[in-house]
């Protein structure tokens, strides 16, 4: 039998071992399409890269938790996020008024733009000189869109009588602007230009609209979203992107992919 003494000094030894110890990191799931590059989307390894998993990696970082990526398709998103499926979204999700409405944002990590692209040397003139879509230009000329994204809501409101064309992700677009199934597409500028307009399969098409960054549709810039109600969260990944901006993170993931930064810098004031 160990003396009382013995004992209790041992005792006292475990207890500060055991106070010392670091507490485990916290696990965030995090949710993406996977299939979005260049801001999401798997390598040929299999490992999830892009823009987004840097800014989620960098958050983790410095407000300390571990990161589960989660899968997920677009236009299952908010719902899964509702439904506890995972805990964040950063996935290129701009900030919206009517997301607001069911779900929190950081502050943006992104700019969030939209362009139309269709076939090069076409002629058409789709906007007047303000930079607002003519109705009558769009008769006889199909659009496609992706589901559920600002793009459509941006077409819905402004072009309701365009003949569109809905997908389940941006990858057919490209495939049926290709085909010929529609005349046009809207979607990211970024990610158009690196994913088919520097490619050769693109080179029959350019933009043929400005950029479009009405706020009412496009907000802000794309942020992390959360659900509602977590106000302490929230600071943390405000903070955390601020910092992202001001120590050049947020520059040096765009360089990854762009030769230019893809923030304001504003945003880290």
């Amino acid at each position: 039998m160990l003396p009382k003494k013995l004992f209790l000094t041992l005792g006292a030894l475990a207890l500060t071992a055991f106070q010392a110890a670091p507490a485990a990191a916290e696990t965030m799931r995090v949710g993406m399409e996977c299939t979005y590059a260049p801001f999401n989307y798997r390598n040929a390894d299999g490992d999830l890269v892009g823009y987004d998993v840097d800014v989620a990696k960098g958050v983790a970082e410095i407000v300390g938790f571990d990161l589960e990526f989660v899968c997920q398709e677009w236009d299952g998103m908010i719902p899964a996020l509702l439904a506890n499926k995972f805990d964040l979204i950063v996935a290129s999700m701009s900030i919206t008024e009517k997301r607001k409405k069911q779900m929190d944002f950081s502050a943006p990590y992104r700019v969030s733009i939209g362009r139309l692209i269709g076939p090069a040397d076409s002629g058409w003139e789709l906007f007047d000189a303000d930079g607002n879509p003519i109705p009558e230009a769009f008769d006889g000329k199909r659009v496609g869109l992706e589901r559920a994204s600002t793009y459509a809501s941006w077409f819905e409101a402004k072009l309701p009588g365009a003949d569109v064309v809905y997908y389940d992700g941006a990858e057919p677009l490209y495939l049926d602007l290709q085909n010929g199934r529609v005349d046009m597409i809207m979607t990211n500028p970024m990610k158009a230009y690196l994913k088919f307009l520097s490619k050769d399969d693109g080179g029959g098409f350019e933009f043929v609209s400005p950029a479009i960054d009405e706020e009412e549709y496009f907000g802000i810039g794309v942020g992390i979203g959360l659900r509602q109600d977590q106000p302490e969260l929230k600071a943390k990944l405000d903070d955390a992107v601020k910092q992202l901006v001001n120590d050049g993170s947020l520059e040096e993931y765009a360089l990854k992919i762009f030769p230019f930064p893809i923030h304001n810098e504003k945003w880290g004031q």
